[in-house]
């Protein structure tokens, strides 16, 4: 049986889905094949070994219900191991693949990634490079456009930059036209993001996209059908059917993905069989484009004229049990515990 070691929470913004996508994960797990050793990463960085109920994790009580004890994973090639601090000494337990149910900076950006690559652990999504380069909304938006990959006009610059006062918004605007949205570059789950319909508007969401980040990312808003498609593999990915989100707020927000039920998702979306085949590919190109390995769910707006203009590329999709990853591979045909099952294979085909 192999040692499975599933790590949850982390220093991010998103630690709170983290939770939810971790609880969703360890309920769905195959326990006759795997015996899973769970880490939590508390919001200031401290590394736990948790013992305690998946309620507790999910409700983010596991702090104080459930049992801790201060762990590292070893750096070294040669432990491939999970290394317990306990009082009495040292315990290594051995490792052999990880599942990092983490969402936002230092959970998707690369900066986990190249401790697992240090310690020489196959682990569950995107390597160091495609996890950075996918986290920061700046770096896919111009890899995307080298690709000749369709998406939104948009420009960048860094909160340095911005307060400095060398940040002139007004050819910004005059490009990209009112209303327009602006991210943080490096945040997940439309985490800090906001619309603007006016330049009082847009100062503050810049504020507020600096707040979480420090590089802001301003985008046009694009008329469209919200789509998403997941992907997952590695030399040769394959893709799932098609999502919409049919939101009832101004835009997919924090909430709408999370904490109300009021968002519909239409799975499979309501499309003919060509554009449908049409998002695939350009979700596959995408993946490629970026060096995606293992899994990741692209997501995209489907203008009238056909046109698929893409939005971003989550290297470690939420997992909850609403999510649109797990949700648009068991449309077709494959369970959430069979996926988990997928993303392990994946994880070691890699290492190999």
């Amino acid at each position: 049986m192999k040692n499975l070691l599933v790590i949850f929470g982390g220093c991010s913004s998103e630690y709170e889905v983290s939770l939810r996508s971790s609880a969703s994960v360890l309920r769905n797990i195959d326990r006759s094949k795997y015996n899973v050793i769970t880490l939590g990463i508390t919001k200031d960085g401290s590394w736990l070994l948790y013992n305690g109920s998946i309620d507790n994790i999910e409700n983010n009580t596991w702090l104080t219900m459930g049992v801790t004890t201060p762990a590292v994973i070893s750096p070294d090639k040669n432990d491939k191991a999970l290394l317990v601090l306990k009082e009495t000494g040292v315990q290594k337990i051995s490792v052999d693949v990880i599942f990092p149910v983490l969402h936002g900076k230092n959970g998707e950006d690369g900066t986990i990634q190249g401790i697992f690559d240090l310690a020489g652990i196959p682990y569950v999504g995107c390597g160091l490079l495609a996890s950075a380069m996918c986290m920061d909304k700046a770096i896919t938006n111009t890899l995307a456009d080298e690709a000749g990959i369709a998406g939104a006009k948009w420009a960048a610059f860094t909160r340095t930059e911005y307060y400095a006062g060398n940040v002139q918004l007004e050819p910004i605007v005059e490009k990209l036209s009112f209303p327009i949205f602006v991210k943080p570059a490096n945040a997940g789950s439309s985490v800090g993001i906001s619309k603007a319909h006016d330049m009082d508007e847009l100062k503050k969401a810049i504020d507020i996209a600096f707040e979480n980040d420090y590089k802001a990312v301003l985008e046009e808003t694009l008329v469209g059908r919200e789509i998403e498609c997941a992907v997952m593999g590695n030399d040769k990915p394959v893709a799932s059917c098609i999502g919409e989100i049919l939101p009832t707020a101004e835009f997919y927000d924090f909430d709408a993905k999370y904490v109300d039920n009021s968002t519909g998702l239409a799975i499979p979306a309501d499309l003919p069989e060509e554009v449908s085949e049409k998002v695939r590919k350009e979700a596959i190109r995408a993946y490629k484009t970026m060096g995606c390995e293992g899994c990741s769910r692209v997501d995209f707006f489907l203008a009238d004229d056909g046109t698929c203009y893409l939005n971003e590329i989550n290297t470690l999709p939420g997992f909850t049990s609403i999510s649109m990853f797990p949700k648009l591979f068991g449309q077709v045909g494959i369970p959430y515990s069979e996926l988990i099952d997928r993303l392990i294979e994946y994880a070691e085909e890699r290492n190999r």
